[in-house]
C-alpha cells in the first residue's frame, strides 16, 4: 500500500491492483469549503488525464484528472450529500473514486508523501 502525489494535487492509493483517487490537503485547502462534487460513473473506463470528477467550491470550479488508466469500479456517492466530506478528511472520506489499473506503472512518475511536502512548499 503505497501513496503518491500528481503535481496537480491529486493522491493516488495503490491496494494491488486498485487506485483509490482523491484530492489532497493543499488542493481542498486552496478551493476553499467545497460546496459540490460530481463523481463519474461506475463502469467508466478512464485514461490518465481524463476529467475524474468536477469540484465547485465557494470560491471556484475545478476539474480533477484521472492520475491513472483504468475502470472506475466504485466512486464515492456520499459527497453528492456530503460535499463538505473532501474539506473535511481529504485522505479518508473525501476519496473521490476507486479506479482498477490499467498499467501499474503509471503511478512510478509521483511524488511520494516527502516530495509533495518539498513541491508545494515551492508553490508560496
Amino acid at each position: 500500500m503505497s501513496i503518491k502525489f500528481t503535481k496537480d494535487h491529486e493522491w493516488v492509493l495503490i491496494e494491488g491492483n486498485i487506485a483509490t483517487v482523491g484530492i489532497s490537503d493543499y488542493a481542498q485547502e486552496q478551493l476553499g469549503d467545497v460546496v459540490f462534487v460530481e463523481v463519474p460513473d461506475v463502469g467508466s473506463d478512464l485514461s490518465k488525464g481524463d476529467e475524474l470528477a468536477v469540484v465547485e467550491s465557494v470560491k471556484a470550479a475545478s476539474e480533477v484528472y484521472a492520475p491513472v488508466s483504468g475502470e472506475v469500479i466504485e466512486v464515492n456517492s456520499e459527497l453528492e450529500d456530503e460535499p463538505s466530506k473532501v474539506n473535511e478528511d481529504a485522505f479518508g472520506e473525501g476519496w473521490f473514486a476507486k479506479i482498477k489499473l490499467a498499467d501499474p506503472d503509471e503511478v512510478a512518475e509521483y511524488l511520494d508523501a516527502d516530495a509533495y511536502k518539498t513541491y508545494i512548499e515551492g508553490l508560496s
